[in-house]
């Protein structure tokens, strides 16, 4: 099986591409080793050096600690990958969730079906995901993952790309931050 790796705008970030389902739940990350049974989650987040575990549906985005380097990393997480599949598992997070609806007759409704559609798509591109977490006083609050969190681009990306789209979109927005 060939994984093939990404770079992402985060250079503590590289996306692994290994050509199969990911996760049909939806965008998640794992940066606790207490926080999943997962067989392969939990050997990439024993790698010395190893920060976190970002899964979309078709992609896993691992962050590393500065003090580290890719090519001391990256052939342990394919070989990790790749036995994980030789065993003949489909992907790695294989729960199925409901389709999310969006009630656009609220602000908040309009917020997340924006961040949904147009943004979401082109975040995931560069190894990560942005999820919605409050709108209050014209200010979105919104939470980074995978190759986002701690890029660093993000605060470009949330300000030129992310904030100017949702006040275009929608008049009651006035910023956005990151949590």
């Amino acid at each position: 099986m060939l994984i093939q790796t990404e770079i992402t705008p985060n250079p503590n970030s590289l996306k692994f591409l290994p050509g199969k389902n990911v996760s049909l739940i939806g965008p998640i990350e794992i940066t606790e080793i207490s926080k999943t049974n997962n067989e392969l989650i939990r050997n990439i987040l024993s790698i010395n050096g190893v920060k976190g575990v970002f899964l979309s549906n078709d992609f896993i985005s691992v962050n590393k600690e500065n003090d580290f380097e890719w090519e001391d990393l990256k052939h342990i997480i394919i070989s990790f990958i790749n036995d994980y599949f030789a065993k003949g598992n489909e992907s790695i997070i294989s729960e199925i969730e409901e389709k999310r609806d969006f009630d656009t007759s609220t602000v908040e409704g309009k917020i997340i079906k924006i961040l949904e559609t147009k943004i979401r798509p082109a975040v995931a591109r560069d190894g990560g995901d942005i999820k919605f977490k409050e709108f209050k006083d014209g200010i979105v609050r919104v939470e980074l993952q995978g190759a986002c969190s701690g890029c660093p681009s993000a605060a470009l990306t949330l300000k030129q790309g992310v904030q100017n789209l949702l006040c275009h979109y929608i008049p009651e927005v006035r910023e956005v931050e990151a949590v």
